[in-house]
């Protein structure tokens, strides 16, 4: 299932229409609060989905049954650009276990790159609700590095993948080589055209590089 948030009128629209203004992109500052602002709306609709249970809650007069989470989903981020729309998801899923993922571009002397896995720390994924917190979703192959890492640390009974920005041919391709009845992707908006080099267009650049500055 492919839920795109941007469809709906609502402020995720303003947020998207922010981080993608090179005029505002100026602001490091302004660009991580918005991504953290859409990680809250994500986890917010993505919480409409999981499972609650009845449980009696004493107030100063007397007492409520309210359902609240059975179980909170795990986190997981791939570093660096997922960080702020991460914090985003923590803000709500308060109580959520995290984990970590480093995948980045390692470039090649023909100009073409491939997805290394360069750091990982999570904890068991076994039987649990799982979503992967990245701002884009490119080509898709840092999804499915991803993907394949984090399986090898228990098989999740949910997959929740949440994305603000995603090119179609990497949503394309991710979809094709994940098995389709365990994962529900989240999306903010979906651009039709990705470069030779990978980039997302008009999309809004390199999330990392805009949230944390620039790489050397």
């Amino acid at each position: 299932m492919v839920n795109i948030l941007s469809e709906s009128a609502s402020i995720v629209n303003q947020f998207i229409s922010e981080i993608r203004d090179s005029e505002i992109q100026k602001d490091s500052f302004r660009i991580r609060y918005n991504l953290e602002r859409l990680g809250e709306i994500f986890a917010y609709e993505i919480s409409k989905t999981l499972a609650y249970e009845e449980k009696e809650v004493t107030t100063p007069l007397g007492s409520a049954m309210v359902p609240v989470l059975r179980e909170y989903p795990i986190l997981v981020s791939i570093l660096r650009a997922g960080l702020p729309f991460h914090r985003g998801f923590l803000n709500l899923f308060d109580k959520s276990e995290n984990g970590f993922i480093s995948a980045y571009r390692k470039s090649h002397k023909d100009h073409t790159f491939t997805i290394q896995i360069g750091y990982t720390s999570v904890p068991s994924l076994e039987g649990r609700t799982l979503i992967i917190c990245d701002a884009m979703i490119a080509t898709g192959a840092s999804i499915l590095m991803t993907y394949r890492e984090l399986i090898s640390h228990g098989k999740p009974r949910h997959i929740h993948i949440a994305a603000i920005l995603a090119s179609q041919e990497g949503l394309d391709k991710v979809r094709r080589q994940l098995p389709a009845e365990n994962i529900t992707f989240w999306l903010g908006v979906i651009d039709d055209e990705l470069t030779a080099q990978a980039y997302i267009v008009p999309g809004l650049g390199d999330a990392g590089d805009l949230a944390f500055g620039k790489k050397a």
